[in-house]
């Protein structure tokens, strides 16, 4: 038996620009298909968001806008927050997305890429379990723990 996982994002409007975007950081080719595609009257209120999309690279991730929510400046509302307080991490999140490279080098332009825009919650730097450790949340409010192997 095979199984596979791919992490399958939920957003209020943003799937295309998120998608997009991870694709920049990431590298892949990003798939997408709109409401409107799969029937939805033209002229109805997400007829141009997305009903399934798919980035397909070195990192797969999947997403979609969820219907009727299009709270596409206030990512932290569907995603709640994340702060480090004390040397704890503190959030009402229900999953972070890891992402882990063999070496420094590899895991740094991602950083900088995912960077962009985000709130950065620990800085990647050395830690005593990893050559890098850092933890951010993205402009669309992906929050993503990064380190090395």
């Amino acid at each position: 038996m095979t199984l596979t996982t791919t992490t399958h994002l939920n957003f209020r409007g943003t799937a295309r620009q998120a998608l997009d975007f991870y694709g920049s950081v990431f590298g892949g080719e990003v798939t997408a298909a709109t409401y409107g595609q799969f029937g939805m009257p033209d002229g109805v209120p997400g007829f141009d968001k997305l009903v399934f999309g798919q980035l397909d690279g070195p990192v797969r991730l999947m997403a979609y806008d969820v219907p009727g929510a299009d709270d596409a400046d206030d990512a932290a509302a569907t995603a709640g927050s994340t702060r480090r307080e004390n040397g704890m991490t503190i959030t009402d999140r229900s999953f972070f997305q890891s992402l882990r490279a063999s070496s420094l080098d590899e895991l740094q332009p991602v950083w900088d890429g995912l960077a962009e825009g985000a709130t950065v919650i620990e800085p990647l730097a050395a830690s005593a379990w990893s050559a890098g450790f850092g933890m951010l949340t993205d402009r669309f409010g992906v929050t993503w723990v990064l380190d090395v192997a």
